[in-house]
């Protein structure tokens, strides 16, 4: 990729100045919340947002409105992306400034995963019930099996398997399935439904959606069903989820649409409030997946939620070079 020499000398001049570094080195980790970034650079709103807006104007960073929040992380693509890697790659590891950010960073990752650790407890029992809250279950689940076909599959992966819903409802066409969560309590409810569902080649492990230690391609199902939206770094989760799919395998992704009920937020731990269209597909093609369908299943309420599910399918080679 090759850029106009003004472009090149825009995105110098906004990347180069220590904070807008200490910047790009935390959004290299992970996409942020403005407060998030206030609170690890230790540092007002309105500095660290005139800092965030050079590196949006320059294209090294991007910004969107979730909500009454405004996350940043780096570019996807483009110059700005290109030289943001390569200043990266330039600065040592060992810098005391970077690494004090990243020691505060990790505080502020465990601050989130302990809430949402707590919240899991004290939910565990009643999490279908809080599903239920949303668009019916049972139109849900009669929409995943729709997009998931009737067909076996050899190995199913599931990605933040909860009370283990998304097991009983399709590891019976599985020659063998394994669902993995952070929640113990989480594991020991699904133990019991998988069990209760005689499902005795179902497998249950304590695991992290971020890295499943799971070989690549191994999987010719792997579904994410209502996880995305309490992620830090939702992209990444995609990309692990993505890599265990094996060529003419599918992902199958079920979260929310879009929507503005920071109620979510304050009392529920969810921290995206949805994700686009757009958002989905440009994660699924970074990974090397194509798009198959989108569905959307509308809430019986104007207050309620719009439920999404996304099937994408990894194409053989041949497929992917005629495209």
């Amino acid at each position: 990729m090759t850029v106009s020499s003004g472009v090149v000398v825009e995105i110098l001049r906004a990347a180069g100045e220590p904070t807008r570094l200490r910047i790009l080195a935390l959004l290299a980790r992970e996409e942020l919340s403005v407060l998030e970034l206030c609170t690890i650079l230790d540092q007002s709103q309105p500095r660290v947002s005139r800092h965030l807006k050079l590196l949006a104007e320059a294209g090294i960073v991007e910004r969107f409105p979730d909500g009454a929040w405004v996350f940043y992380r780096l570019a996807a693509h483009g110059g700005g992306r290109v030289l943001a890697d390569q200043i990266m790659a330039l600065i040592d590891p060992d810098d005391a400034a970077l690494r004090r950010d990243a020691e505060r960073l990790s505080r502020v990752e465990t601050e989130r995963s302990t809430d949402a650790a707590a919240y899991f407890a004290r939910n565990a029992a009643h999490w279908d019930e809080i599903r239920s809250l949303h668009v019916a279950e049972a139109e849900v689940e009669a929409a995943i099996q729709g997009a998931v076909g009737s067909r076996s599959v050899g190995l199913m992966v599931d990605l933040g398997a909860g009370t283990g819903r998304m097991l009983t409802l399709l590891g019976g066409r599985a020659s063998r399935a394994v669902g993995l969560d952070l929640s113990q309590q989480m594991l020991n409810i699904a133990r019991v439904n998988v069990g209760e569902a005689g499902l005795p080649s179902c497998e249950l492990r304590h695991g992290d959606i971020f890295a499943t230690g799971l070989p690549g391609g191994c999987a010719d199902l792997v579904t994410v069903h209502q996880v995305l939206h309490y992620l830090g770094d939702p992209a990444a989760a995609v990309g692990e989820a993505a890599r265990l799919v094996a060529v003419g395998g599918r992902l199958l992704i079920v979260d929310f649409a879009p929507h503005a009920l920071e109620v979510l937020r304050e009392q529920h731990q969810h921290r995206r409030l949805g994700f686009s269209d757009e958002e989905i597909v440009r994660w699924l093609e970074l990974a090397g997946l194509a798009l198959e369908s989108a569905a959307a299943l509308p809430p019986a309420s104007d207050a309620g939620l719009t439920v999404k599910i996304w099937t994408a399918r990894r194409p053989a080679l041949a497929e992917r070079n005629a495209a």
